[in-house]
């Protein structure tokens, strides 16, 4: 089953753009569509591997910051090649 995964990672300390940074380039590692913009980042999958690899990432991120939020948003589609016709 395909997903598409938005992502924002807030990190609750000053150097929050390190983490941010550090997050995003372990996402463009992964075999999945990752794209970016300004508010949050997308990842695009099957659902049975993206989401241990999502597991595998948060986990490794949030060992890395004393207090962390990251919203997630799953839609159960591929959304990738979405282009609004308004």
């Amino acid at each position: 089953m395909k997903i598409s995964i938005e992502l924002t990672l807030m990190p609750l300390q000053n150097d929050y753009e390190d983490h941010i940074k550090a997050f995003i380039k372990e996402l463009r590692t992964s075999e999945f569509t990752v794209l970016e913009n300004p508010l949050s980042t997308q990842i695009y999958g099957d659902l049975e591997t993206l989401m241990p690899f999502l597991t595998k990432t948060m986990r490794t991120s949030f060992e890395k910051q004393k207090g962390v939020i990251l919203n997630m948003k799953i839609v159960k589609s591929d959304r990738s090649d979405y282009e609004p016709d308004f």
